[in-house]
């Protein structure tokens, strides 16, 4: 048995769902299904319940998945014990870090040049996931503050950006106040696909004490993007970064002022906030860009 296909098997059982899961693990999906099936052959029972529709964990299954993240855990505890050198290291992340992704791997670069980095696109619960069960290092967020067995470091601070049509009568502004959009329809992404941002969002909107009014929620980022673009008398707000990597010319971003900000923090295991957790912190701090 190797732990190619317990490490399969775990992450496949994470998403319940093939495609997903070889898109997580970077390799093709009939890769995963037949080391899923051979594992299956080895153990003599049937891990998973597969349809159509969905994937389930059989009861075989259930208690595999809990005997294979043990095993997964205490070998790469065996790695530590054995001094074993990290060359590479798995970041989990989402859209609208690129920026800040590349200065901060130079900034880890110029200390340590022989590491390899592999980064992982993951919602923010699968993010966090994936750090708890040990497929990722570190995780890069935006507005979570805590997080029930892992640590959060704040990292860097982020300024909100008020996004607008092209044909708002605000677009050509370098800035704009919170008072002059407060008669604005508000679109936000739906919470779903990010609860933490979403809510420090609205958490730094609220504390203004202002009260846009708001629109229906939006589906994901781009199609937020695409709604306002499309809608003069709507808005949505967005951290700095993520508002530069907006590539639709049918809007355009506007400095919030007074400035509101929201943070941004690496995550890693309890077990792991160790010097090499604080250099990533140092990093990814707002100064590495000079």
């Amino acid at each position: 048995m190797e732990l190619r296909a317990l490490r399969y098997f775990v992450t496949v059982a994470d998403e319940l769902h093939f495609g997903r899961a070889a898109e997580r693990l970077h390799i093709a999906q009939p890769a995963v299904s037949q080391q899923i099936a051979r594992l299956e052959r080895e153990l003599g029972v049937r891990l998973l319940d597969r349809s159509p529709r969905r994937v389930r964990l059989t009861v075989a299954g259930q208690r595999v998945l809990d005997a294979a993240r043990t095993t997964l855990a205490a070998a790469e505890q065996v790695q530590v014990a054995a001094g074993q050198v990290v060359t590479t290291v798995r970041i989990g992340t989402a859209a609208g870090l690129t920026a800040r992704l590349e200065r901060g791997i130079d900034a880890l670069r110029e200390r340590a040049p022989g590491f390899d980095v592999v980064l992982v696109d993951l919602p923010v619960e699968a993010r966090l996931n994936a750090l708890r069960h040990g497929e990722l290092d570190l995780a890069l967020t935006r507005g979570v503050h805590s997080v029930p067995g892992l640590t959060v470091l704040p990292t860097w601070t982020e300024r909100l950006f008020a996004v607008v049509s092209q044909h708002h009568p605000a677009a050509d502004r370098d800035a704009i106040s919170l008072a002059e959009l407060a008669d604005h329809t508000l679109r936000l992404p739906a919470r779903q696909h990010d609860p933490a941002l979403h809510d420090a969002v609205a958490f730094a909107l609220r504390e203004t004490g202002l009260c846009p009014p708001a629109g229906r929620p939006a589906g994901t980022l781009q199609d937020t993007i695409v709604e306002v673009g499309s809608d003069p008398r709507s808005w949505t707000v967005l951290p700095a970064d993520q508002a530069a990597e907006i590539r639709s010319t049918r809007v355009r971003s506007i400095a919030v002022e007074p400035a509101i900000t929201i943070a941004g923090s690496i995550v890693v295991t309890a077990d792991n906030a160790s010097s090499a957790a604080e250099c990533a912190v140092t990093a990814f701090r707002d100064h590495v860009a000079g």
